[in-house]
């Protein structure tokens, strides 16, 4: 748990955690709570299934600056369904939207690809696992490299709308929590 209620499902600090992980990996999770952590699709989709929630994505680059996007509604669909994302409600916190563009879409990783990209399996050609489309306007789940590096295209951990594709952050982390529904 983060203030304000939010539960962390995701985050990128340091390095510290390989996130170049198989399926068994991303569904079950791994890392560390206090420290990088993936919480887990299976345990996504739990959460997700009964109560409506809301996204929020915090970033940080290297200097030092902070910025945020948030979504009014996020929901995982079970594995049977590839625990397919969907986001929507796109609020600006100075990062830009780079999330939308995956909505829709089923969890890929190297070893089960799931992406609608018919020439490339997504995860392994950018090192990561995510909702990838056709491939990626965000990689959180990519290599953690520091800062620009136009060397290997979108490998870091990047989200387009805010920094581009060959800037790798410092920090992100991705964190949901109940919509109130009082009045």
């Amino acid at each position: 748990m983060d203030t304000g209620g939010w539960t962390v499902f995701q985050r990128r600090m340091d390095g510290s955690v390989n996130f170049y992980r198989g399926w068994d990996y991303y569904r079950a999770g791994f890392g560390f709570a206090d420290g990088e952590y993936w919480l887990g699709l299976e345990n996504l989709f739990h959460l997700t299934l009964r109560k409506k929630y809301e996204l929020r994505v915090d970033m940080e680059d290297w200097n030092g600056e902070r910025v945020f996007a948030q979504y009014s509604s996020f929901s995982v669909d079970p594995e049977s369904f590839g625990y397919t994302l969907y986001v929507s409600g796109f609020s600006d916190g100075g990062a830009g939207d780079s999330l939308s563009y995956h909505n829709g879409q089923k969890f890929s990783t190297f070893d089960k690809e799931q992406d609608v990209d018919t020439g490339r399996n997504c995860a392994k050609v950018f090192r990561g696992s995510f909702w990838y489309r056709n491939c990626l306007q965000t990689n959180p789940n990519g290599l953690y490299q520091q800062g620009i590096d136009n060397t290997y295209t979108a490998m870091g951990v990047t989200w387009y709308h805010w920094k581009g594709n060959n800037f790798s952050l410092k920090f992100i982390s991705m964190k949901i929590r109940p919509v109130s529904t009082t009045v």
